[in-house]
């Protein structure tokens, strides 16, 4: 097995396995795509701007591979030796491929026919405070970003950002949050793929509970077996949390929980760990208050206490 050391952590440049297409247009972030199956078997994915991709090396096993980050390595293996470990993908080290090197992960959607999946991104915030010294300091502009404002919302840039026809991705980022339920509720629902494979990425008008109740009933066909698998899940979740070592110890950015389920059973996993670092000085944090600069709370389970209440509500209904 490929060691870490045998990684170089400052690849950028990415080609294609097995002739993966490039996807526009995505969620900004590490939201998983479903692909059809045809190109990469029965599970295969991409990510947005193809920053890793998804591929088959053992049609029994189910494992998949991810583009190396060495923040994200270093956490999947202090996790692999942590309460949280069921709730995240199996870890199998790394392997090279080419000039790339690859994160070793549980395939998620192994055994899963005609999969529902649905990706939501946890915490108050989805940018790092380092990003904020940095956009403070010089930060470049992103004509990519001001394009996505723009498309979103042509009054959301300020004039001087019009006239640039560029925003910093901080900018970009903290404006996202507070358009969406990332602010109020502590995460935001990034994409949703049916069984027929449709992908819906449009959840910005969801901003309150009922509204995501409406949308978990929508996500689960209202599955009553779904839901309660859903909600007995995440209140285990929650448990593990309260005991796990790397959660009061990490700051937890840009991190989802992603729902999966087919017509026999559903789970939810944890998922993306790419801006996930520890504290330092041996400091905790508490993940369930509104974050204030220099605290580096994420509110994570903000995110996860509303999620539980509209699965709630959705059993309920």
């Amino acid at each position: 097995m490929t060691t870490r050391q045998e990684c170089s952590s400052h690849v950028t440049c990415f080609s294609f396995y097995a002739s993966v297409p490039l996807l526009e247009n995505l969620p900004d972030h590490d939201a998983l795509v479903y692909e059809p199956a045809e190109l990469l078997g029965p599970a295969g994915w991409t990510s947005r701007h193809v920053c890793y991709s998804f591929f088959h090396t053992d049609t029994k096993g189910g494992e998949v591979l991810k583009l190396y980050s060495e923040v994200e390595a270093n956490c999947l293996d202090c996790l692999m030796r942590d309460p949280l470990r069921p709730f995240v993908p199996q870890y199998h080290g790394l392997v090279t491929r080419g000039e790339l090197c690859y994160i070793r992960l549980e395939d998620l959607l192994s055994g899963l026919k005609r999969p529902v999946i649905m990706d939501c991104k946890m915490g108050v915030r989805t940018y790092q405070e380092d990003e904020l010294i940095k956009a403070r300091v010089k930060a470049p502009l992103r004509s990519d970003m001001y394009q996505k404002m723009v498309k979103m919302d042509p009054s959301a840039p300020s004039a001087e950002e019009h006239a640039q026809k560029g925003v910093t991705k901080w900018r970009y980022l903290q404006w996202r949050d507070s358009t969406s339920s990332t602010s109020t509720l502590g995460f935001r629902i990034e994409g949703v793929m049916m069984e027929d494979g449709s992908i819906q990425r449009d959840f910005r008008k969801i901003q309150t509970l009922a509204q995501v109740t409406e949308a978990l009933l929508y996500f689960t066909r209202s599955q009553l077996d779904t839901l309660r698998a859903y909600h007995s899940r995440l209140l285990a979740l929650s448990d593990a949390l309260k005991n796990s070592p790397f959660f009061r110890t990490h700051e937890v950015i840009g991190s989802s929980l992603l729902f999966v389920h087919d017509h026999s059973k559903a789970s939810v996993w944890m998922i993306d760990f790419g801006k996930t670092t520890p504290l330092p000085d041996s400091r905790e944090l508490r993940h369930n208050v509104p974050w204030s600069e220099g605290s580096r709370e994420d509110g994570y389970l903000i995110g996860l206490s509303s999620l539980v209440t509209s699965l709630a509500q959705a059993i309920k209904t």
